[in-house]
């Protein structure tokens, strides 16, 4: 029987690579894992509206490197990098509070050129159009077709889950262009899941964009990236 499994943990080692880099022996090891985890949810919560496509870290003994890849990097960084300092002091004065080590903290902000091809942009702003009050089917369809009009990206598949319309019993929903082929290992395919906070509860937004296949010639410079 097929299991349903996070396609990007699928290819890990095969086309992606690890969105955390580090080496740690124990008892530093589970100390590193707790801190890289708290300080995820507590980035994904600061930084919610500031269309963020992914967050990695890299590690050593001193330093602790943060790459926020984003689509609007003005939004974190501020007025003369004024937002980058505040964002850095959060992160190092979050870590002291939780009482683990605090490293030397170095905040890299890429800008992420097409923010149509980044699943967790775009599943942000369907999530963003149903907190909005938007029509579900409306905001399915218009966040489809502006994926597929980016000329990277050959297929498209967008879930929703929970009370859609405000309605007493939760449903899902699907729309989908193009081809989504999940079990092809080379298929470069970005995985991302949201939430819509609303009144009468969180629907749940899940997306898929497949931007084509990675051979072996191409599948270090797709790492690299």
């Amino acid at each position: 029987m097929s299991k349903v499994v996070n396609p990007f943990a699928h290819r890990l080692g095969i086309i992606r690579d690890w969105r955390h880099r580090w080496f740690a022996i124990s008892p530093r090891y589970q100390e590193y894992l707790k801190a890289d985890i708290l300080l995820r949810e507590f980035l994904v919560k600061e930084l919610r509206g500031m269309y963020i496509g992914g967050i990695e870290f890299e590690r050593n003994a001193k330093i602790i490197r943060v790459v926020i890849k984003t689509s609007r990097p003005g939004l974190i960084i501020g007025r003369s990098g004024e937002g980058s300092i505040k964002l850095k002091n959060k992160i190092v004065s979050f870590l002291k509070k939780k009482k683990l080590f605090v490293p030397e903290v170095k905040l890299d902000i890429e800008e992420i050129r097409s923010p149509e091809s980044s699943a967790a942009i775009v599943a942000y702003m369907v999530a963003e159009g149903l907190e909005k009050r938007l029509p579900f089917r409306r905001v399915l369809k218009q966040t489809v077709e502006k994926v597929m009009a980016n000329r990277d990206v050959k297929g498209v598949r967008v879930g929703l889950a929970g009370r859609l319309g405000g309605a007493d019993m939760s449903r899902r929903e699907e729309l989908k262009k193009g081809r989504v082929p999940l079990q092809t290992f080379r298929s470069d395919i970005d995985f991302a899941r949201e939430k819509a906070h609303l009144p009468y509860g969180d629907i749940g937004v899940k997306v898929w964009i497949y931007k084509g296949q990675i051979f072996a010639a191409n599948a270090k410079d797709k790492k690299d990236k």
